[in-house]
């Protein structure tokens, strides 16, 4: 992990700095000076020298070294930042310039050490800007919870954002016991909120620091990761070896992204744009729509799918989508982050496999969910679901799935039970129809999951055709794989317009032309 990472030694130099970090920590007879000694200050200049260059360092390895609790590392830091020169510059521009040198990472007072060393370099190149470097600090503290607050990856759930007055009250007094000019406070509070806060992210140098070496995970199998241009660190492992459960050619459209926002990328909500078929493969957990269009080229090509065209099957629910009436058999597919595809086959008869395999899969290897969070937090967070493979055996799978459809059954219940009153703000109405929409919806996905597994237990093969056969009959004897789709009522699944005809009054039926009297005519 990156604490592991950073106390490991890449040269000469990061030994002698955890050298002397032991020494100072263990209570050293002899203690440094302000500055240190001049051999510790020849040390401090080359590894600032060294990681300001990334030689022998990576991005992800800086803040380790600049934010230790040890005389040392304050010198480190202090010679890293005179690689800077913040001169004339605003304090946001300084601060974003900062940010994209190394990855900021760590624990908060870490971090905290390290803004600390920013705002006095910042000081010390613009001295007539601020009275003092406590209050460039507090400043830059403040622009950093801003930028969490206006730009924040779950904000939609913390409800309103912080205001420009906000921003200017909060600091009210901050600057050494007096206000900062609110004309400079308007103006970083609208830069923010324009561009939020950027910094360095090198997705090759954070795998390696985050995620174990290729090398190293070969004794685990043969397997392959499957990454997402949208998140560096989100990676789905693959086995190779895994079963291939159904193949065929599919029409993709995207309804909606993660946390079941409508899509806003208008080309990949259109038919037109995404209407060639692509040649789709389960295997294992992983839906891989191919590149190839033609039929006769079936083959599964692993080094050319993108993260766009792989889609992770855990905890995810196939449904057809009856609220989608513009084309026939046309099902839907909701996965574990809440984004819904849509997805056109030929005929019903594919569709119904296409659904039935789907949910199979997913029932048969999704882990059972993590334990429910605890926290002061009131408002209702949808929570995070675990993307490894199932170890549990088919019987025991089955036995996990019916106490967590148990599970949700009773909290759906308990929670209808209790409704907001009708004096509470909306804010609340709106968190307890989605913590209901939520639950409704992991009732019917467990529903799903636990016919589906006692049908497969009750075929007793695990030939693909004959339990296929077996599942489809199921479906068609009395319809309990095939449940009508209940979507997201904040997604309106394209439905034609309801057309009301309205009587208009008599007075209301103007032309938009002149009226001209017939005795004016000669005179126009």
């Amino acid at each position: 992990n990156i604490g592991s990472d950073c106390s490991m030694a890449e040269d000469d130099e990061e030994i002698q700095a955890e050298e002397f970090a032991s020494k100072q920590e263990s209570g050293d007879p002899h203690p440094v000076v302000a500055n240190g000694t001049p051999n510790d200050l020849e040390r401090a200049q080359r590894l600032a020298r060294k990681l300001f260059h990334l030689d022998g360092f990576k991005r992800s390895n800086v803040a380790c070294h600049l934010g230790k609790n040890n005389e040392f590392s304050r010198m480190v830091s202090e010679e890293y930042l005179k690689f800077f020169d913040f001169t004339g510059m605003p304090l946001d521009q300084a601060l974003r310039s900062f940010l994209m040198a190394f990855v900021l990472i760590g624990e908060t007072q870490e971090r905290e050490r390290v803004l600390s060393q920013f705002s006095d370099r910042f000081h010390h190149c613009n001295p007539d800007s601020f009275s003092s470097s406590d209050a460039v600090h507090t400043l830059t503290c403040a622009i950093m919870l801003l930028n969490t607050d206006l730009h924040g990856q779950h904000q939609q759930n913390l409800g309103k954002s912080m205001s420009s007055q906000d921003f200017i009250t909060n600091l009210e007094g901050m600057n050494n016991e007096s206000d900062f000019p609110k004309e400079m406070l308007k103006g970083l509070y609208n830069s923010i909120k324009n561009e939020k806060l950027e910094w360095a992210v090198d997705e090759e140098e954070l795998r390696d620091t985050l995620m174990p070496k290729s090398e190293e995970r070969s004794d685990l199998g043969n397997t392959l990761s499957v990454r997402s241009n949208r998140n560096p660190f989100l990676e789905v492992p693959h086995d190779h070896k895994a079963a291939t459960y159904k193949q065929g050619f599919l029409t993709r459209k995207v309804h909606a992204d993660i946390d079941g926002k409508k899509t806003l990328k208008r080309h990949k909500r259109s038919w037109l744009h995404c209407g060639i078929a692509k040649h789709c493969t389960i295997r294992g957990t992983i839906a891989f729509l191919g590149g190839s269009m033609k039929p006769q080229c079936d083959e599964y090509k692993p080094n050319h799918q993108s993260s766009e065209d792989a889609i992770s099957l855990h905890h995810a629910l196939a449904e057809k989508a009856n609220r989608y009436n513009k084309r026939p058999n046309v099902f839907q597919l909701k996965t574990a982050d809440w984004r819904v595809f849509l997805f056109l086959t030929e005929n019903t008869e594919q569709m119904n496999s296409w659904i039935t395999w789907i949910n199979l899969v997913a029932a048969m290897f999704s882990s059972p969910p993590f334990p429910a969070a605890v926290g002061s937090q009131r408002r209702f967070v949808r929570p995070i679901l675990p993307a490894s493979q199932s170890k549990n055996k088919e019987e025991e799978q089955l036995q996990s799935h019916k106490v967590w459809l148990e599970t949700f059954s009773d909290d759906l219940t308990d929670h209808q039970l209790c409704p907001p009153d009708k004096k509470v703000k909306a804010r609340d109405v709106e968190d307890y129809k989605l913590k209901e929409e939520y639950l409704e919806y992991e009732k019917n996905r467990y529903e799903m999951y636990v016919k589906l597994l006692m049908a497969k237990k009750a075929a007793g093969t695990d030939d693909l055709d004959k339990l296929e056969s077996v599942l489809l009959a199921s479906g068609k004897e009395d319809g309990p794989l095939l449940k009508k789709s209940h979507s997201s009522p904040s997604l309106n699944l394209e439905q034609a317009p309801v057309v009301v005809k309205v009587k208009r009054n008599v007075s209301e039926r103007r032309t938009y032309r002149r009226i001209i009297p017939k005795r004016q005519k000669n005179l126009i």
